[in-house]
């Protein structure tokens, strides 16, 4: 029986990272922890962008392009949708979640969503790097053994 995993190696990996600008104090922090965890897993910083886009339903166009691009092996997904008064959060949300799930399946690329999606800016906080970790930091590390795994797998005409 074979068995295949991705790993945690970074070295050579090309890592795009997408951030909304929108509840930037707490996506910054998201970013933070994404690029921290990349270097502490080996990637260079020449092999690292960031692109900002305004907000988290702006993600999935940008990490389009990005993946389509032919330049990098994953991209990671960074934001903060916080549920306010109105129907607002779960359109911004699904946009995103939606959006994103399609650009990773459309291009073959590792596209990682480390938005969170919260009730309160103190659950947002909680998950940027406080109590709950960084959401961030764990979307760059899933967009890296994703980027390994699929570099594992047999290719589309090759037998498994």
């Amino acid at each position: 029986m074979r068995t295949y995993e991705g790993d945690f190696d970074a070295r050579d990996l090309r890592v795009a990272v997408v951030v909304s600008r929108f509840n930037e104090t707490i996506s910054k922090r998201l970013l933070d922890g994404a690029i921290d965890s990349l270097l502490r897993h080996g990637a260079s910083e020449d092999n690292l962008s960031v692109t900002w886009v305004p907000g988290a339903y702006e993600l999935p166009l940008a990490a389009d392009r990005v993946a389509s691009s032919g330049t990098v092996d994953a991209v990671v997904c960074l934001g903060a949708v916080i549920r306010g008064e109105t129907a607002h959060f779960e359109y911004v949300a699904g946009g995103a979640a939606s959006g994103i799930a399609e650009v990773t399946l459309r291009t073959g690329v590792p596209v990682t969503f480390g938005v969170l999606t919260t009730e309160s800016s103190e659950q947002a906080e909680d998950r940027a790097g406080g109590k709950m970790g960084n959401k961030g930091a764990e979307a760059a590390l899933a967009a890296v053994e994703m980027a390994n795994l699929l570099a594992a797998l047999p290719k589309p005409d090759q037998p498994i």
